[in-house]
């Protein structure tokens, strides 16, 4: 899928890493930089450290005291609702645009020039 350049990095490492949508959600949640997640995943050089998906619920549970999220969502779904949260903005100032506000006076009574501040009215 090509979603938004935002979100891509996170597609890539779901891909590469094998996390589910869940431990996306989760990453993603506390913050982490999914290009950051070799590193982080080298468990098999580096025996003491727990595989990625394990490290990030660790993290997760340490941080918020929940396991999962409450609502889980694909970066899809994420994609959709942005989408579709842009769309309603670009049409709700559309309609802005296009709706009259009412009369505009075009002369405004004065000469048009603004007051100049070096200029003294007394001399």
């Amino acid at each position: 899928m090509a979603g938004p350049s935002k979100l891509q990095p996170w597609l890539e490492a779901r891909q590469r890493f094998r996390l589910s949508h869940t431990h996306i959600q989760m990453a993603r949640e506390l913050g982490m930089n999914p290009r950051k997640f070799g590193s982080l995943a080298n468990d098999q050089q580096e025996p003491w450290k727990r595989p990625l998906a394990e490290f990030i619920a660790h993290c997760y549970h340490k941080r918020f005291g929940r396991t999962t999220p409450e609502h889980v969502q694909s970066l899809e779904e994420v994609a959709k609702r942005a989408e579709r949260g842009r769309s309603e903005r670009r049409e709700r100032k559309a309609n802005k645009a296009v709706l009259p506000t009412g009369p505009h006076r075009t002369d405004s009574g004065s000469s048009g020039k603004l007051p100049d501040p070096h200029e003294h009215g007394s001399e």
